[in-house]
């Protein structure tokens, strides 16, 4: 049976705790946090462990997860180095933006250090607990770490998902596109609808199927096969005009109308040649 400790214990890490003792049949020691009530609540939440509020406390274990704040990866991970015997042990961390790289301490200290990042909100734990399954989770890190985290993320319903440690940064801005920009782009389209006089609940009765149709021939399809309008028909007189009136009417807009006219050309161009065209 394999030990494990919980540093941190906010939504991710509960989660995490809960699934891992239910059905990875992990073991877990110890719950620390910086306050006692936190960790008491966690160790109820996962239904096993010992709550602690000092890193003198800790005991080894094969596992460590430190679900602390992006801040706090690098001293927590010195903190722990300095508290418990590393060598032999696994320390991940569950930045979606930082990489395993940040544990170094953990390295120095004998340890396989590793970053492994649900791709989900945890705004509800107990709702996520309960639906974990097919959860994607990218990971990287050394390839003891990896061994043994992957079978137990599989344990729990997570599909694993490889990714580059170099690249940690852009593959977390990957979820930023797909959703915080995605919403800014409605926005624009919706407010360019009330800037022609539609009320803003008929503009977005118009944009959801566009919207609707436009997102499901991007995962049916690919992007670039899914592209329409002037960009895609090479029609760049309707591109300038539009730019030109979309800048008068709202600068902010027109600045993020003409910053996606480059990208959504070379889209195009992808387009066409996956078309056999010139």
């Amino acid at each position: 049976m394999t030990t494990f400790t919980l540093i941190g214990a906010g939504h991710v890490g509960r989660v995490l705790g809960r699934l891992l003792v239910a059905q990875a049949g992990w073991q877990l020691q110890q719950v620390l946090t910086r306050s006692a009530a936190s960790a008491t609540q966690a160790v109820e939440f996962i239904g096993s462990g010992s709550p602690i509020e000092d890193y003198a406390a800790l005991a080894p274990a094969q596992v460590f997860i430190l679900a602390v704040s992006d801040d706090q990866i690098v001293p927590a991970s010195a903190a722990l180095a300095q508290a418990v015997p590393l060598a032999g042990s696994v320390v991940f961390h569950c930045s979606g933006a930082l990489a395993s790289d940040r544990l170094q301490a953990v390295r120095a200290a004998g340890g396989a250090v590793a970053s492994v990042h649900p791709i989900r909100s945890f705004a509800d734990p107990q709702a996520v607990a309960q639906a974990f399954a097919g959860t994607y989770c990218g990971m990287e890190g050394d390839a003891a770490a990896l061994a043994v985290l992957t079978p137990a993320l599989q344990a729990i319903g997570a599909q694993p998902v490889p990714i580059d440690a170099a690249a940690k940064t852009v593959y977390h801005a990957a979820a930023v596109f797909a959703s915080n920009y995605l919403v800014t782009v409605l926005d624009a389209a919706l407010r360019a609808y009330q800037a022609a006089g539609i009320p803003e609940a008929v503009a977005r009765q118009l944009v959801q199927p566009l919207a609707s149709e436009s997102m499901a021939n991007v995962f049916r399809l690919g992007a670039a096969t899914a592209l329409s309008g002037p960009i895609a028909r090479g029609d760049m007189a309707t591109v300038e005009r539009q730019l030109k009136a979309v800048s008068a009417w709202d600068g902010p807009s027109g600045d993020l109308y003409q910053a996606l006219i480059a990208p959504t050309t070379v889209l195009a161009q992808r387009k066409l040649a996956a078309a056999g065209g010139e």
